[in-house]
């Protein structure tokens, strides 16, 4: 099967899933109507509805190809880096160092993934970005509150830029006897990400009673994880004929980028209680901001792209 191939029948597959989804979540709605409504139904509609969007975006990525595919992330990570700096406060001094992280970093970071250039892209941002972002906010003489202004810009960068794109980095891997399919592999991190995302939040929501850290994430149960992880790890291992792995490889990956794309979430729930908001943004309807969508792939993408570079290029 050529790429194109397993490109529409997993495209279809999804179409398929999100068709079913939507007139679950129309019945639902219908039945909720006539007892006044519920929330949570309204959510998941809003959930179904927006994963439409972001599937279309994603099928248009892969018929664009790879320069598409890299800007569209550039601009998901301006987005992200946008939603990061509102939340946190920030002063005068701040504003040449947020100049430069906007129009010079991440440029330059997906510029570098585009070029190919990975042993520059690797330590762009983690060694020149993190010396250089200090020295601007010295420069300008502000120095109330230097080092947690400095810390929040750097990590702002870290998560919102260089972790997220580790996702349109995959495609400098070169695994041997899959030329031409990178962009398969990383829509494969994105739907097991997602599926993942969807699936705990359903299964918390039938099943949910123990909270993991009911301070940071209320959301977040037991049973959910359990339940929605084993889920999202067995569709990622039936869909082990769009990467390189075999069936056992596929279920290693998938488990390891569920258990990645949950401490994500869990660590920048945190950094939102810190800040005082529920969520990043409002961009995405039932999603919040797109750094709510993207919380995930910012820890599983790093430890997957270098996982397959490590095991299975050549």
């Amino acid at each position: 099967m050529n790429p194109q191939e397993k490109f529409y029948w997993l495209m279809g597959g999804v179409a398929v899933l999100l068709a079913v989804a939507s007139l679950v979540g129309w019945l639902l709605q219908r039945g909720a109507a006539h007892r006044g409504g519920s929330g949570v139904i309204d959510n998941l509609n809003a959930r179904i509805r927006a994963w439409w969007v972001m599937v279309a975006v994603i099928a248009a990525c892969f018929l664009l190809g790879k320069t598409a595919t890299v800007v569209l992330f550039a601009i998901a990570s301006g987005f992200a880096l946008r939603e990061f700096v509102t939340l946190t406060p920030t002063r005068p001094g701040d504003h040449l160092p947020l100049v430069v992280c906007f129009y010079i970093l991440l440029p330059v970071q997906y510029w570098l993934i585009s070029d190919g250039w990975y042993n520059l892209f690797a330590i762009f941002l983690p060694v020149y970005g993190f010396l250089l972002l200090p020295v601007l906010t010295a420069v300008s003489g502000d120095t109330e509150l230097f080092l947690e202004r400095v810390t929040k810009l750097q990590w702002g960068v870290m998560i919102t830029v260089y972790c997220i794109s580790y996702a349109p980095a995959l495609l400098l891997v070169d695994v041997p006897g899959y030329s031409g399919q990178n962009l398969l592999l990383m829509i494969y991190l994105l739907l097991v990400v997602q599926i993942s995302d969807v699936l705990q939040y359903v299964f918390g929501k039938l099943f949910g009673k123990r909270k993991i850290a009911p301070h940071v994430s209320p959301s977040k149960t037991v049973e959910g994880f359990i339940g929605g992880g084993l889920s999202a790890v067995g569709i990622g291992t039936a869909l082990w004929w769009v990467t390189p792995f075999t069936p056992l490889q596929a279920c290693g990956m998938a488990a390891v980028i569920v258990i990645a794309g949950f401490l994500g979430g869990l660590a920048l729930s945190a950094v939102k209680r810190s800040l005082g908001a529920k969520d990043w943004g409002s961009m995405i309807e039932g999603h919040g901001g797109m750094l709510d969508r993207l919380d995930s792939v910012s820890f599983a993408a790093p430890v997957f792209f270098h996982l397959t570079r490590y095991f299975f290029e050549l």
